[in-house]
């Protein structure tokens, strides 16, 4: 397809990786996000292999591996951190880039920003959309700013509480809670932890991570029946309280936590659309249209693919109802096995089912995620 003038609504991760993507291919990208500030709230992301190919095609892993940290396997423990088990993470991008890895959410969304700026995208910050209309075959969009503009394309990467999908897809399902709530602080990396680290307490599941050469994070998981608020400074209290029964480093870490610690509290909600993900000249990517738990560290990968399908779809098709069709049809069944089956793999955590059968939905599922988009 020629080049398109295309509209990009919020400034995440799937919404950056789809204007670097964009730009590659000469788009017209605009790129408006709502936070003034362009930040990113939170401690540290777990990558897993398939989400690390995938930022290898956008073509920012090297920034990624430099900042972060990249390892391969994964440690399995008792909670009072006797070894009882290691994971394999086969390599599935380029053969130098290891099957794991880890970031500070904030050097994340630096290294993406630098890049869709350096990529000629127009980005414009403390923006939104009043509304978005259909014209012809083109949309009309008018912001917040008092701008008008009509694009080819517009795509709703605004997040779990989108705005393009409420206004596009009025009566769409509404984030659901999951039963479970995560925990995560950035704490100093010990020399001995080179690779991620899980640890099986028998209500609570605990975990760290190296995120650099100095820092690594705390990842927690406990069920909590309301998603509840909790106040910033209760939470180094509260988490202590829940990493009680742990030994070995989290034992140690626990005992260290402090307001240093950049403690985040935040409640697992959960979102699959229906198809079709697209209406007229409007998509939706990312959380906006398929949000998931961490539970097999893949909901920011699974919005990286949406933003690498959407450009090569768009390359392919003949016309752009083909293109977000064929979008959507490549991009729904990885979706959906990634949300359904994290969500079992919490439910079976909050009720107490076999780690045999844990494992063994973990493995099958990650099989999948380790084929090509």
């Amino acid at each position: 397809m020629k080049s398109q003038r295309i509209l990009i609504v919020g400034g995440g991760i799937a919404g950056m990786c789809a204007a670097i993507e964009l730009r590659k291919r000469q788009h017209h990208v605009d790129l408006v996000e709502l936070d003034s500030r362009w930040s990113v709230y939170g401690a540290g992301i777990t990558l897993s292999g398939p989400t690390l190919r995938a930022f290898a095609d956008v073509g920012v892993i090297d920034d990624i591996m430099a900042t972060g940290w990249c390892s391969d396997g994964v440690d399995i423990h008792t909670a009072v951190g006797d070894k009882v088990a290691e994971l394999p993470t086969p390599r599935v991008g380029r053969p130098d880039v290891p099957g794991a890895g880890g970031i500070l959410r904030p050097e994340l969304a630096r290294i993406l920003r630098e890049h869709t700026l350096a990529a000629g995208t127009a980005v414009r910050c403390g923006t939104s959309f009043e509304s978005i209309e259909a014209d012809g075959q083109q949309v009309r969009v008018a912001f917040t700013d008092g701008r008008t503009c009509s694009y080819d394309l517009v795509i709703g990467a605004d997040g779990l509480q989108s705005k393009v999908r409420e206004h596009i897809f009025p009566g769409a399902p509404t984030p659901a809670y999951s039963g479970q709530a995560s925990w995560r602080a950035v704490v100093p990396r010990p020399a001995a932890i080179t690779r991620a680290a899980m640890f099986m307490g028998p209500t609570v599941k605990a975990g760290v991570n190296p995120i650099s050469k100095d820092e690594m994070y705390l990842f927690v998981t406990e069920a909590r029946q309301d998603p509840d608020r909790l106040e910033q400074a209760a939470l180094p209290g509260i988490l202590r309280q829940l990493l009680a029964p742990f030994g070995g480093i989290v034992g140690e870490i626990r005992d260290g936590l402090g307001e240093h610690s950049r403690i985040v509290y935040r409640p697992f909600f959960t979102l699959l659309m229906p198809q079709p993900w697209h209406r007229g000249r409007v998509v939706l990517i990312g959380d906006a249209v398929h949000a998931t738990t961490p539970h097999l560290a893949s909901g920011a990968g699974i919005g990286v693919e949406d933003a690498l399908v959407l450009a090569q779809e768009l390359d392919r098709a003949d016309s752009m109802e083909a293109a977000l069709a064929a979008h959507t049809a490549r991009r729904f069944e990885r979706c959906r096995i990634v949300i359904e089956n994290s969500i079992r793999l919490g439910d079976m955590e909050r009720t107490g089912a076999p780690k045999e059968d844990h494992a063994a939905l973990m493995r099958s599922t990650m099989a999948t995620l380790l084929t090509a988009i």
